[in-house]
């Protein structure tokens, strides 16, 4: 049986609550307190962000007319009216970025993006090169727009997957459904779907039977049926008819938004190479600075025919080239862009390290039911020992089981049918073994072989070589029967095993709470590297350990509660986030959200197609920007060339990051 019963973003990137707008509206009739109309926020939210362009758009014109004024000779445009000219155009993008230099050197952080392009500019200007200073600050600013562009839209991507949550739900009150938020609504109140509607709260169904679309969750478009008695989920949309669910989860607890939030937290948990850039930035630019002052200054006692400013331009164009913003972006936004590809296919990543440590996963360890297997069991045979009627027999353990969510619990209550007596008390759950309870006044143990010894019930041997899973029964100390129950592996296994192994894993390892020759007859059909049955909770901890001894990098991927401490302990925990517990999901690196292995490979492609974009990025901003760095401080490279080598390359690089959710 199954274990319990025998899982930096910089802040320009960090996703907004659903209910918080992204951008304040204007104070105005419509909106006092706050309080604006759906339509015209959405205007005012489109305004605000086109508003920011005016500046760039209207700097642009003027540096296009004044160098072609300047081309032409018109003979009016020299002196004070040129310096003016060029002067309102650099003011309308540069303002923002000297006050941001102005703050930080007051915080005493004098070395950043904002004081380079400060001090290259200006220096321009002292020159009377007043084109190239505009140009470079310009250039800056809308790469700045570019990399806001390409940020807005991946979280938006993010965003409108994950964030379906309707704002009103239907909900029985009095004997009729009125609409109220659903963050209103509480446990065990009975809330209408209509058909085609999302559903705001996870609940339990109601009605017989209905069709749901599921892919806001697990990124699959096929329908689900979902009958009576069965889990439906918030974000999930009903396509077929009218449907009643009884809430079993508030609001901020609904599946919906417990996966929002792992969104949200995943931007606090930065990879190394993210870290790395962080650093390497603070210790990077003072350097440079100290590097084109004396680009700038120490000629003088080199060179016979030393000019200032002739080397001034070169330190100038050395300090545009060296700024760090097409790494200090680029690469966040890489791993933002694996995370949101990620999102769209059903996985989620708590965090862009984990991107990167999938990639260095060599071995792989499996639970079997609910990760392997379907964990949708049947009942196939039911053997009472002793005069006991089987309708009794499956009475009293129906009882029993009542009390677990555990999947083989679950199986014998549906094939018992509703439970409405007798009642079971003083309940208690072995992890890893099974129930013992009171019900009707005689004592139930049911579980496995293990419980079974715990107890010092004796049994036939015979029932160790059943291959199916067995639950065996003992009623008021006395061994009373037993029960054979069989799971469904699930589609797909095998071919995505083979494509593990192709893809680099060297070892695949099968551990789990049900009997050994279950888990060794699946395990040699499938070609698995090594397995172990009958464990505890404890035990796949043991061999975890184990396995980390040898310096292997390990991820486990389980579901039950009892696979908590294995999926925290592992390199890279995954959890099935469709029918896992709450335990494993929060314990887990990364949720796979329908539960389906071959996503297992999918999360390990992403991970490595994130880590080449981002290799991809540092090397080319490092190749472009060393060769111009080479040319200007040889006086080949000019201001124009610096924009490119800076804001160019910062473009490509966010272009290069954006595809990985084209690809996936």
């Amino acid at each position: 049986m199954k274990d319990h019963h025998n899982e930096n973003i910089p802040d320009a990137v960090e996703i907004n609550s659903p209910r918080t707008a992204e951008h304040p509206g204007p104070m105005d009739a419509d909106n006092c307190c706050g309080a604006v109309h759906p339509k015209r926020k959405e205007q005012s939210i489109g305004w605000n962000q086109w508003k920011t362009y005016i500046p760039a758009v209207v700097s642009l014109i003027l540096l296009i007319t004044g160098i072609a004024l300047d081309f032409f000779e018109t003979g009016w445009f020299t002196g004070i009216i040129k310096l003016a000219w060029f002067t309102v155009a650099y003011f309308l993008v540069g303002w923002d970025v000297l006050w941001h230099a102005v703050i930080n050197i007051g915080k005493g952080e004098v070395f950043n993006e904002f004081f380079l392009m400060g001090i290259a500019t200006l220096g321009a200007f002292y020159l009377g090169e007043y084109a190239e200073g505009v140009a470079v600050m310009l250039f800056y600013v809308i790469g700045e727009h570019f990399q806001e562009i390409a940020v807005r839209r991946s979280r938006k991507s993010i965003k409108d997957l994950i964030d379906n949550r309707p704002s009103m739900v239907s909900v029985k009150r009095n004997g009729h459904f009125v609409t109220i938020d659903p963050a209103l609504v509480g446990l065990d109140e009975v809330i209408q779907v209509r058909a085609g509607e999302r559903v705001a709260l996870d609940g339990i169904m109601l009605s017989t039977v209905s069709s749901y679309d599921t892919a806001a969750l697990t990124g699959e478009s096929k329908p689900q049926t979902i009958r009576k008695g069965d889990k439906v989920l918030a974000g999930m949309v009903n396509l077929d008819k009218v449907s009643e669910l009884k809430v079993n989860a508030v609001f901020e607890n609904s599946a919906l938004s417990k996966i929002l939030k792992l969104v949200e937290d995943a931007s606090g948990r930065k990879a190394k190479n993210q870290k790395f850039i962080t650093k390497f930035a603070k210790i990077y630019t003072p350097i440079v600075v100290f590097l084109a002052l004396g680009l700038a200054l120490l000629p003088y006692f080199f060179v016979s025919d030393y000019i200032f400013n002739e080397w001034f331009y070169r330190a100038l164009v050395f300090l545009v080239i060296s700024c760090p913003c097409a790494l200090v972006v680029s690469i966040p936004l890489g791993y933002f862009g694996g995370i949101g590809a990620a999102s769209k296919n059903g996985i989620l990543f708590k965090g862009s390290n984990f991107l990167d440590l999938i990639t260095q996963v060599d071995t792989l360890v499996l639970d079997k039911t609910g990760t392997l297997t379907k964990g949708v069991f049947e009942v196939q045979k039911v053997e009472v020992k002793g005069e006991m009627s089987p309708e009794l027999f499956m009475a009293l353990v129906a009882a029993l089981e009542s009390k677990s969510t555990h999947p083989i619990a679950k199986a014998l209550v549906t094939y018992y049918g509703d439970i409405t007596s007798p009642l079971a008390a003083d309940v208690e759950e072995f992890s890893g073994q099974g129930l013992k309870g009171k019900v009707d006044g005689r004592e139930i143990i049911a579980g496995n072989a293990s419980l079974m010894s715990r107890f010092g019930i004796s049994y036939s041997e015979d029932l160790n070589h059943i291959v199916d899973t067995v639950v065996m029964v003992a009623i008021d100390g006395a061994f009373a029967g037993y029960i054979t129950i069989a799971d469904e592996v699930k589609e797909g296994v095998a071919e995505t095993l083979q494509n593990l192994r192709q893809s680099g894993i060297k070892e695949i390892i099968l551990l789990s709470g049900d009997k050994d020759a279950i888990v060794s007859a699946l395990a040699k059909e499938y070609g698995l590297d090594k397995s172990h049955g009958g464990l505890f909770p404890q035990d796949k901890v043991s061999h975890l350990v184990a396995l980390k001894k040898q310096g292997r990098t390990v991820a486990f991927v389980g579901d039950g509660i009892n696979d908590a401490p294995v999926i925290a302990m592992a390199d890279v925990g995954i959890a099935m986030g469709g029918l896992g517990s709450d335990a494993a999901i929060e314990s887990a690196d990364v949720v796979i959200q329908n539960d389906q292995p071959s996503h297992i490979m999918t999360a390990i492609k992403i991970g490595r197609k994130t880590k080449q974009v981002v290799w991809q990025n540092i090397a080319l901003a490092f190749g472009v920007k060393a060769l111009v760095l080479g040319l200007g401080a040889f006086g080949v490279a000019s201001l124009w060339e610096a924009v490119f080598a800076d804001v160019g390359v910062a473009l490509l690089a966010i272009l290069n990051a954006v595809r990985i959710q084209r690809i996936f």
